[in-house]
């Protein structure tokens, strides 16, 4: 295999300057670095990146952590859009990725901050962490630079990535107000999550704006699962049969909510009115197809990547990225007849 000391040899220079060459000193001439760069490539070299990430005490590697990664969350493919975002940055980059699911036996017994250090990863995505996760106050104060995907979160070492959750969810109960609709129940996720929060914010600004009453009663909680949301659904459908239209914090739910309202023999969107969030791959094949509000998942993980290697390389000008959603206006919401 091919070392450095043969690329020294071949360029008629020292070990030291083909080190310094290689790993992109600033200090080695430009027409000597092309030329060792050349020859290194004419002699097929790779470089040994272990050895080389001790030296430097930098393994060039990212850590995605990610909760939830089960088999039946393959339905909601959030997390594979987001994994596929990070893996395309950084093989733009010249970085490499270590995936941890914290969802694993083994890995419960580790907090992130010790499975940062064993893998010797630079920095970490968290996705999918719930706010009240006893382990996220500990990585987000240790001295692992990390970037946290709908966690608004910020420091010297943390950055965040999300959407404009209370305008998106405005949006949505907006334009079920616009189809008047004036009884909208929410189905919201659960208590720890920074979404949760917001998309219930956007969702009781859109009705005291429109001048409708807040009924407390007809928000519930599904989760992020289908099977609950079906559930929640049934019982206010049965307990509130004026209600026209759902708000749904995520369209898996959404889909378990469809599923309610033709269980007590209503159609939609004819009888109630459905909407949901994210615009995952099945919202566009129900039946009817699922309005919704997109967001652009692959490109928070991708941001997330970007940002977290421009904090890792001082590169970074802010540490949060807000992204747009878009309302996609599908067959599952008509104007109301009632």
């Amino acid at each position: 295999m091919t070392t450095i000391k043969d690329i020294a040899k071949a360029a008629g220079v020292s070990i030291t300057t083909v080190s310094r060459a290689l790993n992109g000193y600033p200090d080695v001439n430009e027409k000597t670095r092309q030329k060792i760069i050349d020859i290194a490539k004419q002699l097929n070299y790779s470089p040994n990146t272990l050895a080389r990430g001790l030296v430097m005490n930098k393994s060039k590697t990212i850590g995605l952590l990610v909760s939830g990664l089960t088999r039946e969350s393959a339905k909601d493919n959030f997390t594979f859009e987001v994994l596929a975002g990070v893996n395309q940055y950084v093989s733009e980059v010249d970085y490499d990725m270590v995936l941890f699911s914290t969802t694993s036996t083994k890995q419960r017994e580790k907090t992130y901050t010790q499975l940062c250090r064993e893998r010797r990863v630079d920095g970490a995505i968290l996705q999918g962490i719930r706010s009240d996760d006893p382990y996220l106050q500990e990585v987000v104060e240790s001295d692992i630079p990390c970037v946290l995907i709908d966690i608004p979160i910020e420091s010297e070492t943390v950055g965040y990535v999300t959407t404009d959750n209370v305008l998106g969810a405005k949006k949505a109960v907006e334009h079920l107000i616009s189809l008047g609709h004036k009884n909208i129940a929410m189905i919201n996720g659960y208590k720890y999550a920074f979404v949760s929060e917001q998309r219930l914010k956007g969702y009781k600004e859109a009705l005291s704006e429109a001048g409708l009453p807040i009924h407390e009663e007809w928000i519930a909680d599904g989760a992020f699962r289908e099977d609950a949301a079906e559930a929640e659904a049934l019982r206010l459908l049965t307990e509130y049969p004026c209600i026209s239209a759902f708000f749904c914090a995520s369209d898996l739910m959404a889909l378990g909510v469809m599923k309610a309202v033709k269980r007590v023999g209503k159609q939609i969107p004819d009888d109630v009115a459905v909407i949901g969030y994210d615009d995952i791959i099945l919202a566009s094949y129900a039946t009817p197809a699922l309005s919704t509000v997109a967001q652009n998942i692959f490109a928070m993980g991708y941001e997330a990547a970007k940002l977290l290697i421009h904090m890792l390389e001082g590169k970074a000008e802010s540490h949060v990225k807000i992204l747009e959603t878009e309302l996609k206006i599908r067959e599952s919401t008509v104007k109301n007849r009632n």
